[in-house]
């Protein structure tokens, strides 16, 4: 079964997220919410749906798709996932081993998984793991709103969607205790400060200022992300789990956190990291190490419909990352809009839907 066309779609949608002119609102670099679908199409009539990490980064990773990955797809054996995605890390390693080109990586991956499964006549989860949830809990990721009265209100009406685990994007320490007072004291909070620390020293204050909050865990606690041994430093110090990996490039990079004891918790995003192949490399590296795995995905497209079906499969639950915004126009629709919190994984072969193009 050869692939015989790679073609890209940007797909963009207004959407809200609750923000109000006293927060952050006019100042989030999110005007739009960009997602890069990719289709891989056979000679055997059978096509498959991956995407590449984008938001305002789309066109970038657009461009090294249609440029450099998509010819050098033709003519490759599409249930050959590992030599495909193999031969294309090592063509254009040249070219960076974290960002567009890798972002692009990872969506022919999703996209030869949809196809393997589809050949198959099976939803993707089948030949993940054998767990089978019919439904997978979701975590509100809130943006960032800067103000502690938005924070409050967001988290109030994502409890009344019938979420259960709540994320905040907030360094303040008065919009998290606003979340606190917000959300019943057995919900937790995971806080994802996005490298907002310099030091060591003040990333530790941090987390314990919020010790005692009941947090989930504090993401990405110091800048850079990669600086994996001030991680694990921060992390033995630290009274609150420490997660990380949302920015990682290689598998690779994650053997360093798992030997360094850098994370309780590892965050590999299925848009950036290599696809499906890669997630599941990892997936059993934090097994051996014991360490837990919650992937990143606050996106809207294939990426998300594949991690939904990873964590269906997984025998360790999860629950998956849902971006709290309110699209126009999501590229499933409300197929995957959660109820009650959750989210129901498709049956129907492969990923299970067809993105609605715009």
């Amino acid at each position: 079964m050869k692939i015989t066309r790679v073609t890209t779609h940007h797909h963009r949608t207004e959407f809200t997220y609750g923000a109000s002119s006293g927060g952050v609102g006019g100042n989030l670099h999110l005007k739009a919410m960009d997602t890069l679908l990719v289709r891989v199409e056979t000679d055997a009539g059978i096509h498959g749906w991956g995407e590449g990490f984008g938001f305002t980064l789309v066109e970038t990773t657009k461009d090294a798709v249609d440029r450099l990955i998509a010819p050098a797809c033709i003519g490759q054996d599409a249930r050959d996932i590992a030599g495909v995605t193999r031969m294309l890390a090592r063509r254009f390693h040249n070219f960076g081993r974290n960002g567009p080109v890798t972002f692009g990586i990872s969506a022919i991956d999703i996209a030869l998984w949809d196809i393997r499964a589809k050949a198959e006549g099976k939803p993707l989860h089948a030949l993940l793991g054998d767990a089978a949830r019919p439904a997978v809990p979701a975590y509100a990721s809130l943006l960032r709103y800067g103000a502690p009265e938005d924070v409050a209100r967001n988290v109030t009406e994502a409890l009344s969607r019938g979420y259960r685990h709540i994320k905040l994007h907030e360094v303040n320490l008065a919009c998290i205790r606003a979340a606190r007072a917000a959300a019943p004291a057995d919900i937790p909070l995971m806080l994802d400060i996005n490298c907002a620390w310099d030091t060591e020293a003040d990333a530790v204050t941090f987390c314990e200022d919020v010790a005692g909050l009941n947090i989930g865990w504090v993401e990405e606690p110091i800048w850079p992300p990669e600086d994996i041994p001030a991680i694990a430093r921060i992390r033995a110090a630290s009274p609150v789990p420490i997660s990380a990996g949302e920015c990682n490039g290689t598998v690779e990079d994650f053997c360093r956190m798992f030997e360094t004891r850098a994370v309780d918790v590892a965050q590999p995003s299925i848009t950036k990291i290599g696809g499906m192949s890669a997630l599941l490399e990892i997936a059993e590296l934090a097994r051996e190490m014991g360490v837990r795995l919650v992937p990143h995905c606050p996106y809207f497209g294939p990426g998300l419909l594949a991690t939904l079906h990873f964590l269906a499969a997984t025998e360790d639950a999860a629950p998956i990352e849902i971006y709290f915004a309110d699209l126009q126009r999501a590229p499933y629709g409300k197929a995957l809009a959660p109820m009650a919190g959750m989210i129901a994984v498709p049956e129907a072969p492969g990923l299970g839907y067809e993105p609605v193009l715009d």
